[in-house]
């Protein structure tokens, strides 16, 4: 199947459902900490942030969201070495006791998250990490799962998924391409 596999409904209804489940499981949100996975985690992160304050009193969405830049701890710089460093930008709180809630928007092989978290460990000590996806295609190569998932799509290797978001791409949509 190819073609347009979430719109901007199912992308809002599926943000929603995330935001309860992340209250929910963490008994409320008074140690809930969104960071972004540039570029598109980012936004997302935004988006789940000011759903949570919407049913969570007190939560303060602009002041428990920030980005996390992964950019010098991939795996595969060797392969990409002009890549532009980004910027890591974390709460006044900080991190450390808090639940740090890791949003992405495709979670494929493991490996950004496993960069995430070695980036995570250079900027304090939280009292977990959890992970919320929009998407999760598949095809893990470690030993790492979405706490909170959008949608599952299963995929070929050769297919691609891309989300398209409203603050970066003027739509959202979640697409799957055939392989080139």
């Amino acid at each position: 199947m190819t073609g347009t596999i979430m719109g901007e409904a199912d992308i809002a209804r599926a943000l929603t459902r995330i935001a309860h489940e992340i209250v929910e499981r963490n008994d409320g949100a008074a140690s809930i900490v969104l960071l972004g996975i540039p570029t598109r985690g980012l936004p997302l992160a935004h988006r789940l942030a000011a759903r949570i304050a919407q049913v969570e009193p007190g939560f303060e969405a602009e002041h428990r969201c920030g980005a996390l830049d992964i950019t010098m701890y991939r795996d595969d710089l060797f392969k990409n070495p002009t890549r532009a460093i980004g910027v890591t930008s974390v709460p006044a709180a900080g991190i450390d006791d808090a639940v740090v809630v890791l949003v992405d928007d495709v979670f494929h092989t493991g490996r950004t998250i496993r960069a995430a978290l070695d980036a995570i460990r250079d900027l304090g000590r939280p009292a977990a990490v959890q992970l919320a996806t929009l998407v999760d295609r598949g095809h893990r190569e470690l030993p790492i799962r979405a706490d909170y998932v959008g949608k599952n799509i299963p995929t070929a290797r050769s297919e691609r998924v891309d989300v398209r978001l409203e603050e970066i791409d003027g739509e959202d949509a979640v697409i799957l391409r055939k392989g080139e």
